[in-house]
């Protein structure tokens, strides 16, 4: 079965995010605004009966992390995606490089940027406009972030959450 790590932010972000991927992200059905600290990987029950007390002591050890988004960025030309900046800090990135250790399968296909994706699969001329548009607008927020979900994927493609890991609970 496939599995992913991911942060889910606010509702008022998961908003923002939403009023953009409704058009622009043929993924809005299958999951919602999220942080990918891992990228899907292939599991079977053994596997993840081991992985999921490393995760508990992982969130454990981790302090509740605050996350800055102040505008929109894209992966071009690598893709046509388009995505709301979440700012670099230290404490994301070790949560990532401990996720990415030890046990976890090293799946790792690009360089950790923290983002939300909102708009991907574009043809050309969309993207140019709408992250043209997008490039203009001011987006802040900053919120704490306590916890990080296990997730596995359906048969329909959605995801679904298998497991929450709260930030510095014993």
């Amino acid at each position: 079965m496939k599995y992913g790590i991911a942060i889910f932010p606010s509702k008022k972000i998961q908003d923002e995010a939403n009023s953009y991927r409704k058009r622009y992200d043929p993924h809005y059905p299958l999951i919602p605004p999220h942080i990918t600290i891992k990228e899907a990987f292939e599991a079977d029950d053994a596997l993840i009966d081991e992985l999921v007390p490393e995760m508990k002591r992982i969130a454990n050890e981790t302090e509740p992390i605050t996350i800055r988004i102040n505008k929109v960025s894209s992966f071009v030309p690598v893709t046509n995606t388009i995505y709301l900046k979440v700012e670099p800090n230290q404490q994301l990135d070790g949560l990532y490089e401990k996720l990415h250790s030890g046990k976890f399968p090293q799946n790792t296909k690009y360089t950790f940027v923290p983002h939300i994706t909102i708009g991907q699969k574009l043809l050309d001329d969309e993207y140019s406009d709408v992250f043209g548009r997008l490039k203009m607008r001011n987006f802040q927020f900053e919120e704490i972030i306590d916890r990080f979900q296990l997730l596995y994927q359906l048969e329909n493609g959605s995801w679904t959450v298998y497991e929450s890991f709260v930030f510095g609970k014993e």
